[in-house]
């Protein structure tokens, strides 16, 4: 009689921690591993730094915060002596050293299973770039071992272990028969892409299948899409799951009787991705619900005034949290259009919000009384409309101070490049959703969303702003027939150089030569490099881009590099 095939049931636990919950991070784990043993599995692989949430930061520096972890840890590996499935999680631990001997602490990867700790792999390559500084707050560990689980040979790495060769090939060479990588990788545009151009690499290295387990959810700027994927051993994508969702999938993989003979999965689930926009919107979606509701906010407030910006927000808003926790508020002045008045009341109507309207012309006259004196003999100016701008937000941080929600800011990535916000007026807040969103991407997310309604979205079927919101030539409104193009160059053309500018990194003679005109391109790095000051002051806000300001994108505010 032949011999029976080898059977392993792994379950890929894509779940959302929340940074310093330990004891709910281990609830959580517990609760998914219960479920996970009624289907049999055998291990349940879970993201990356999951015990503390990603990233913890400077937490991992307070030795109190270690010790709660370590005892979290220890309290789920006796747990596991029950017979059910083995844990892989991530945590900080400690190490000791064996080039000096001394004790540091790592990004470790930790497999519990039969009462206790099977197993520590540190993370061999740190990141130290972009939104991420490890090689401040971790010590880089040595290559990891391999460890048998039920059978299999398993070959364990840490999120930026799979961005380069050494690990996987060591792992190989060590005899790992099967690749699991636990990640905290954020979301920004195209990154599941990105993802798989780095693992393919390592499976056609090592010629081993791969299961990538990342997590899901907000964490101040950065939102993590999960998208956890598995490649067989030809670099094949097999198996995907859902983007911007909780989710664990039991996987069943097998091995036909023989030393040669190599893992593969048989049931793995394949999700399809999302386009551009639906990606963008479920990410501004899944940043603010779990930054409002994280930190305990009862809702939001926002300042509608009748342009896209803020009627996008407050969509994000409503399908984030549900029309009850969003509270919008038109504050007209003297030079507010009568459509304004119409869209701003139109887009509370098809979100079916509360909507207030307090005008602001009594406050401006107050002021112009209170500061006549000082400005007489000067002509009105862009002080008077960014007087108007700070009444606003402070009527909004009125409201929110007295009734609790949070104020949510509207500005979007063009404006705040450029400067084109007021300090303390509409850049006033505790977070910005359209942080990191350029102008004709607003239009463009506005548009799809008037037309689709994501599944899981709390807010209406139908559209949820009027058509001429989306239409209408943006204007600040600060003075008569302003418009945006009074100061800016059209946002097709200004989203283009500054993408340019920021994204790529090009320098002004790149950009000329590109195309653009030569005035335009010195004029917007000019405006991109005086309102650096402005961006350091501005509230937290989703990053979807490859150089989110705050995260990624760290000027130096005093800077005459003008090149």
């Amino acid at each position: 009689m032949p011999d029976r095939e080898d059977r392993l049931v792994i379950a890929l636990a894509q779940i959302n921690p929340t940074v310093g919950d330990i004891a709910g991070n281990a609830d959580h784990i517990r609760a998914v591993r219960a479920d996970a043993a009624r289907d049999r599995a055998d291990l349940v692989v879970f993201p990356e730094l999951v015990i503390t949430g990603y990233p913890p930061e400077d937490l991992v520096f307070r030795n109190a915060f270690v010790d709660t972890v370590q005892a979290a840890v220890l309290a789920l590996a006796a747990e596991t002596g029950d017979g059910g499935p083995a844990v892989l999680i991530g945590a900080p631990w400690r190490f000791t050293d064996p080039d000096d001997n001394t004790r540091k602490l790592g990004n470790a990867a930790v497999l519990l299973d039969g009462g206790e700790v099977r197993f520590v792999g540190f993370k061999y390559l740190l990141p130290n770039y972009g939104v991420f500084d490890e090689v401040r707050v971790f010590a880089r560990g040595p290559l990891p071992d391999v460890v048998s689980l039920r059978g299999a040979r398993l070959g364990i790495l840490v999120c930026e272990d799979m961005w380069g060769p050494q690990v996987a090939r060591h792992l190989a060479n060590q005899g790992a028969e099967l690749l699991l990588i636990v990640n905290g990788s954020p979301f920004e545009l195209d990154k599941h892409g990105q993802r798989l151009e780095q693992a393919r690499p390592r499976v056609r290295e090592t010629g081993l299948p791969l299961v990538y387990v990342n997590q899901v959810g907000g964490q101040d700027e950065l939102v993590f899409d999960g998208e956890s994927f598995i490649l067989d051993a030809d670099g094949a994508l097999i198996g995907r799951l859902p983007s911007f969702a909780e989710t664990v999938v039991p996987t069943t993989w097998t091995r036909a009787p023989g030393a040669d003979a190599a893992w593969r999965c048989r049931d793995a689930t394949m999700t399809p991705g999302y386009g551009q926009a639906e990606s963008i919107y479920r990410a501004l979606v899944l940043g603010l619900s779990d930054y409002v509701d994280k930190n305990g906010f009862p809702g939001v407030i926002i300042g509608l005034s009748g342009g896209i910006d803020s009627a996008l927000s407050a969509a994000v808003a409503v399908d984030a949290l549900g029309r009850d926790r969003v509270w919008c508020v038109m504050m007209p002045s003297p030079y507010t259009s009568p459509d304004s008045l119409e869209d701003a009341e139109g887009v509370a109507r098809l979100l079916g919000v509360r909507y207030d309207t307090v005008p602001i012309g009594p406050v401006m006259g107050a002021f112009e009384q209170t500061l006549g004196g000082l400005f007489a003999d000067r002509p009105a100016d862009v002080t008077e409309e960014n007087i108007q701008a700070r009444i606003r937000g402070t009527i909004l941080m009125a409201l929110s101070n007295k009734f609790g929600p949070m104020v949510l800011s509207t500005g979007n990535k063009s404006e705040m490049s450029v400067g084109y916000a007021t300090l303390y007026g509409d850049m006033a807040g505790g977070f910005s959703v359209l942080k990191d969103v350029y102008k004709t991407s607003v239009e463009h997310v506005s548009r799809w969303r008037n037309h689709h309604r994501p599944a899981g979205m709390l807010g209406p079927d139908g559209p949820v702003m009027p058509e001429r919101v989306i239409t209408k030539p943006p204007s600040a409104e600060l003075r008569p027939d302003q418009t945006d193009q009074d100061s800016l160059p059209p946002y097709p053309e200004l989203d283009a150089i500054l993408n340019g500018l920021i994204e790529g990194e090009h320098g002004v003679s790149d950009m000329i030569a590109a195309g653009h005109d030569a005035a335009m391109v010195q004029k917007v790095w000019r405006l991109l490099n005086v309102a650096e000051y402005k961006r350091r002051q501005a509230p937290p806000g989703v990053k979807i881009t490859l150089r989110a300001f705050g995260r990624d994108r760290r000027y130096p505010i005093t800077n005459r590099f003008r090149g």
